[in-house]
């Protein structure tokens, strides 16, 4: 992907994250504290990894070390496409994993993989649904399978088949968020899966207008382009629930396993804590949109 390319997606992204500024608050001020409550389960950060895949070219067992990082650091952690073996070994960490399937265009595979990640004992289950249509406007297809758009009514089923919260990842828009409202989703990710489109509307510029439909009755999550604690702040202080980050882990990831993870968590939450230490938001309950402000410079 060419990140000089106009409509560059990810770019555009950065971008706006880096055009927002922040007010400071020191006047009674708070120790700030990043605890985080997700579907009846405490956490410690709010930072969490994002829905990866096929990482063994990172470090062995990269998905399984991904997860082990993340329990260490006592983060909520996320899987995107693998085998169920993979799974299985991933949730046997201890890690509160959230299972994200692909937009099969047989919806048998859907409901079966549905089932399994709740043999699993997985924290939710959900679907990436950006990954519908190729660039060309052709059902996508990913390592052999056939990908198709999903209905508000398949929502609706995908729904009902599980006791387990269902997400959805790719909401990037208000009239997606009310559909999955509608359709009884209990989360959504406001992302464009890493520029899948060009001229994306960044998630952080989306948000604003998501919080408002939904309202508090769901949580949002937030991925594309979150590198640093000062992002997740950004992210958290206009409405987002909890962040999930890629990237940036990848590094420490390849150069020291699940240790690596851990540090890189552990070092964006005590950045994340800075940040909130000097705008009066001592806790997630109490982060305040108005403290940002879109550059004009």
């Amino acid at each position: 992907m060419d990140i000089k390319k106009p409509g560059n997606s990810d770019r555009i992204t950065r971008e706006y994250l880096d055009s927002l500024l922040l007010e400071m608050r020191h006047i009674d001020g708070r120790k700030p504290d990043t605890t985080f409550k997700l579907y009846g389960e405490t956490f410690a950060t709010p930072i969490m990894m994002a829905a990866l895949s096929h990482l063994n070219h990172i470090h062995d067992h990269g998905m399984t070390e991904m997860a082990r990082g993340a329990a260490l650091a006592g983060a909520v952690n996320w899987a995107g496409m693998g085998e169920k073996e993979e799974l299985e070994d991933i949730t046997h960490t201890g890690a509160r994993t959230i299972k994200i399937i692909k937009p099969y265009a047989d919806n048998k595979m859907i409901f079966d993989r549905i089932s399994h990640a709740e043999k699993c004992g997985v924290l939710a289950v959900g679907m990436d649904i950006d990954h519908a249509f190729n660039s060309m406007g052709e059902c996508d297809s990913v390592l052999g399978y056939d990908m198709a758009p999903k209905s508000f009514a398949e929502i609706k089923e995908f729904v009902k088949s599980t006791g387990l919260p269902f997400v959805v990842k790719g909401v990037l828009s208000s009239q997606d968020a009310y559909k999955c409202l509608e359709a009884g989703v209990q989360g959504i990710v406001v992302s464009h899966h890493h520029g899948i489109m060009d001229y994306a509307v960044p998630p952080l510029m989306a948000l604003p207008e998501i919080v408002k439909t939904v309202s508090g009755q769901i949580p949002i999550f937030v991925d594309c382009g979150i590198v640093s604690g000062m992002d997740v702040f950004k992210a958290l202080a206009l409405g987002a629930t909890a962040v999930s980050v890629g990237r940036a882990i990848m590094k420490p990831l390849g150069e020291k396993g699940a240790e690596g993870v851990k540090e890189k968590i552990l070092e964006m939450n005590g950045e994340l804590k800075g940040v909130m230490a000097r705008t009066g938001c001592y806790d997630l309950a109490h982060m305040d949109a108005s403290v940002v402000k879109k550059t004009t410079i």
